[in-house]
């Protein structure tokens, strides 16, 4: 594999910050506000921090909390696409058992 393309497939993580998460349906789910990382054996993104939007926090089945947003950990084995928009390739019900509440 080449330079340009290592370079190519390489993403600065504060670019994915802020993003929109759009599940498959056209929803809005929320945006991205972190992501975790697993170091060992080799260093990779696991997961998204999720802001989710109210709707989407109720859809889900958490709490909407007096100030603030609920936050959830979102597998990125879900996203299908990355662009202006973090396309998921679920719809927001189909998330209830896949994502989990973030550590805190």
């Amino acid at each position: 594999m080449s330079l340009e393309e290592v370079n190519e497939k390489l993403v600065n993580v504060n670019t994915l910050l802020g993003k929109n998460v759009i599940g498959a349906g056209a929803k809005l789910i929320g945006n991205v506000i972190g992501v975790e990382a697993e170091l060992l054996p080799e260093w990779k993104i696991t997961h998204l921090h999720v802001s989710l939007t109210e709707e989407a926090t109720r859809d889900l089945g958490y709490k909407k909390p007096f100030f603030g947003s609920v936050g959830v950990l979102l597998p990125v084995s879900l996203a299908k696409a990355v662009a202006d928009v973090i396309t998921l390739d679920k719809k927001l019900e189909e998330l209830r058992d896949v994502v989990e509440p973030m550590k805190k």
